[in-house]
């Protein structure tokens, strides 16, 4: 199975259709929750909040690791995908995309299963409230992994929402390691990170080279911490994960981000300044945008502060339009932009 040649990023997560649609605020009574998290359903409560939409949604590839993995390749790295896509013509469709934009799709799985959907309803104020239905990836399992499908990578990034299965995401994380990869992990959801934390912890100490968190994330995290009172009290969260002996990223939406590495004694912070962003309609895969130019710079052995530019770049110019990714029209002065700072 190995690739022509060495892949340098394997993305593993849920290969999920998003059907992105926005909604007045009163809508999010209908989906219950907090706002601006995620959520499973199972597929009558997904075809309820469907049939109680108040406009036609549009469709798009995603699932977070996926998103991330997309845009890496059009960043210029050279990526394939492990998830489970289903039977229909919505799994046909997602492998075509992801085939169309470079990535080698020999490593996806299938299961005779419609694919996962995510619902993601978007409120006026750009913030994403997503509700999953699994469909064929709540089949991907322990067994569908094996040592092979990391053959030939230097690098395997993970999404947060795998660890909702902690024996999938164990088994993953050793296949990973086994093979001599890097680790990278995005945290993906406070719910996950309430539901999971002494796991997350507990691979912390093993070894995670990357690990990528929101403001909500990392609180979560880490309960007992001060709550910050101000955008530099994150700094010192960044730097508390960054004492696993991995690089830190701590993401503030609008207010940018800090990055930390070190250990030791040995710690490095940097402020990722915001991009001043005046039009944002959606912030559905901006962390996963983000993540993909952090990832872009990082493999490339480029210096945090230029990592983290790249990573705002794309973040912010990904709230500028309705779905988790820029659109096709948008992206080659992007990519520019990108390339010139990666350069």
């Amino acid at each position: 199975m190995t690739a022509a040649k060495p892949l340098d990023l394997i993305g593993v997560g849920a290969p999920i259709m998003d059907i992105v649609v926005t909604v007045p605020e009163s809508f999010l009574a209908h989906a219950g929750g907090e706002k601006g998290g995620m959520v499973m359903v199972d597929a009558g409560e997904m075809a309820r909040l469907l049939a109680l939409l108040p406009a036609k949604p549009a469709m798009s590839t995603g699932g977070s690791s996926a998103n991330t993995t997309f845009n890496t390749a059009r960043l210029g790295l050279h990526p394939a995908f492990i998830g489970k896509l289903g039977n229909d013509d919505a799994a046909a469709a997602y492998k075509a995309r992801f085939a169309s934009a470079g990535i080698d799709t020999s490593r996806f799985k299938h299961a005779a299963t419609p694919n996962g959907r995510c619902l993601a309803l978007t409120t006026p104020d750009a913030q994403r409230t997503m509700r999953t239905c699994l469909g064929a990836h709540g089949t991907f399992s322990p067994e569908d992994i094996s040592a092979e499908d990391f053959a030939g990578a230097r690098h395997v990034h993970l999404e947060g929402y795998l660890v909702f299965n902690q024996k999938l995401a164990d088994t993953i994380l050793s296949a990973a390691r086994a093979a001599g990869c890097t680790i990278s992990m995005s945290l993906a959801s406070f719910e996950v990170v309430r539901a999971a934390r002494e796991w997350l912890l507990a691979h912390l100490r093993r070894g995670i080279d990357a690990v990528i968190a929101n403001e909500d994330e990392i609180c979560a995290l880490f309960p007992h911490a001060p709550v910050p009172k101000s955008l530099d009290g994150y700094e010192a969260l960044a730097a508390q994960l960054a004492e696993f002996g991995g690089v830190a990223a701590v993401t503030l939406g609008r207010d940018g981000a800090w990055l930390a590495r070190g250990g030791g004694g040995k710690m490095e912070t940097h402020r990722v300044p915001p991009q001043r962003v005046t039009d944002a309609v959606d912030s559905n895969g901006a962390g996963d945008a983000w993540c993909a130019g952090f990832l872009s710079g990082w493999l490339r052995d480029k210096p945090l502060p230029v990592c983290g530019a790249v990573a705002a770049l794309l973040g912010a110019e990904t709230v500028r339009h309705m779905g988790p990714l820029i659109p096709d029209a948008h992206w080659p002065q992007v990519r520019a932009r990108a390339m010139e700072m990666l350069s």
